[in-house]
């Protein structure tokens, strides 16, 4: 089979793993138009780093054939696609000649499962190693663990990848037995647990004062070597079993305090050719996954817990309508309004509208006199929302938070009827 033809079955079947993917884009193609540019091509996705930079990684399988027959995943043993396997060889060429001619700054790979997983880790560490040893290539290099592979080789693959991940599949065990059943949850975290353990000794091996060892023909001592240095990531799929919104916050939230995960990624499911009888015919909104990242995000940075996020009257699922932040300040109105003249960080953080840096901006500003309506609208921030809230040196919500439920109806966008001419929604 030619490598393109490869490239285009195994970049394709990459596109289900969120763990760097960006969504949102319409279909476009200029192909047939002669022009330039499509949404569509094959390989490249677009990931984003913490200070806000755009980055392109070359994203691919190793192969699309498993030996496990998960219900959900498009690539199980069962299912009836076009089938196709890199070499190591050739994953190292593609990466290299992509990265040559600027086409990306880095390397995301994952893999099915082939013969074993100790044998399908091995190829993919080797990838990663040829890169770093024999080409002395420094770009990014993320590769998708397997959970069952042995311990010493996620040590190797930590010592090449920058970013390691292990998928946590699905939120609960129930949902795991049910649809993956040849995996457990037990061996997945245990893998985590042992990356965790890697990475922070590596860290502090790192951080130690320099022990006693061999000084290099250069005159200098070597370093402890690092470790993943971007740390571990997983993802889970939304929508797959029945587990509620508050169950797979409360899976995130264990995974964040206990695995040191950088981050949790939460992927709509989606329906997939021959599916199984046990799986939705439909998929959830693609806004329930947007409202679990926006709650994902109050975990991490504004301080909010599980049970405050999620509302156990709609039975633990997040209000699609509006941002989880504004219901659970409308929900808790005898917390508002919020002096910002006078409230600590925490509560600032908890004000619809203010983010961590405007808070912090608005802690620095008040040091120099008492805030007005007019200072916090040059923060631009949206004032429809944080107005309703706040109190000033000339603003007062007066009566705005007697009735909970006009204010909702107020803040929430106005339903909409559907034309028989909309675009379909995307999948």
């Amino acid at each position: 089979m030619e490598t393109i033809r490869k490239l285009a079955i195994l970049a394709d079947a990459a596109k289900y793993d969120a763990s760097c993917a960006s969504s949102g884009a319409g279909k476009r193609d200029s192909r047939a138009s002669g022009g330039i540019g499509s949404t569509e091509g094959m390989g490249i996705c677009h990931s984003y780093t913490p200070d806000g930079r755009c980055v392109s990684l070359l994203k691919i399988l190793l192969t699309n054939f498993c030996v496990y027959d998960c219900a959900y995943c498009v690539n199980r043993v069962s299912s009836n696609v076009p089938r196709a396997r890199f070499s190591v060889d050739e994953v190292v060429t593609l990466t290299l000649d992509f990265y040559k001619r600027n086409y990306i700054e880095g390397l995301f790979l994952s893999s099915g499962i082939i013969r074993n997983a100790d044998y399908t880790m091995e190829r993919m560490v080797e990838v990663a190693r040829r890169l770093r040893e024999e080409h002395r290539y420094a770009g990014y290099i993320h590769l998708k663990t397997i959970p069952e592979a042995s311990p010493e080789l996620l040590a190797a693959a930590g010592r090449y990848a920058d970013r390691l991940s292990i998928n946590v599949e699905l939120p609960t065990e129930a949902g795991l037995a049910t649809l993956a059943p040849e995996k457990t949850s037990t061996s997945i975290r245990g893998a985590m647990g042992e990356l965790r353990w890697r990475i922070e000794e590596a860290k502090e091996a790192r951080k130690a004062p320099a022990v006693i060892a061999p000084v290099s023909s250069r005159g200098v001592r070597p370093r402890p070597p690092r470790f993943a240095p971007a740390g571990q990531s997983t993802q889970m799929i939304v929508g797959a079993d029945g587990a509620s919104d508050q169950q797979i916050l409360t899976s995130a939230d264990s995974l964040y305090g206990n695995y040191r995960m950088r981050r949790v990624y939460y992927s709509a499911f989606s329906p997939i050719p021959d599916a199984s009888r046990q799986l939705p015919l439909q998929p959830p909104p693609l806004q329930r996954e947007h409202r679990l990242y926006q709650a994902d995000w109050l975990l991490r940075f504004y301080g909010y817990g599980v049970e405050e996020i999620t509302d156990t009257t709609q039975g633990g699922m997040l209000d699609l309508d509006i941002d989880p932040k504004m219901a659970w300040a409308i929900r808790h109105p005898e917390r508002f309004p919020v002096d910002l003249n006078l409230a600590p960080k925490e509560l600032l953080l908890r004000v619809p509208g203010l983010g961590v840096r405007n808070v912090k901006r608005v802690l620095m500003a008040r040091r120099h006199g008492r805030l007005r309506v007019a200072d916090v609208a040059r923060l631009k921030a949206p004032m429809s929302k944080l107005l309703p809230f706040v109190q000033l040196a000339d603003h007062h919500p007066r009566s705005a938070l007697d009735d909970p439920a006009a204010l909702r109806a107020k803040l929430a966008p106005p339903p909409r009827q559907g034309s028989l001419f909309d675009a379909a929604p995307a999948a």
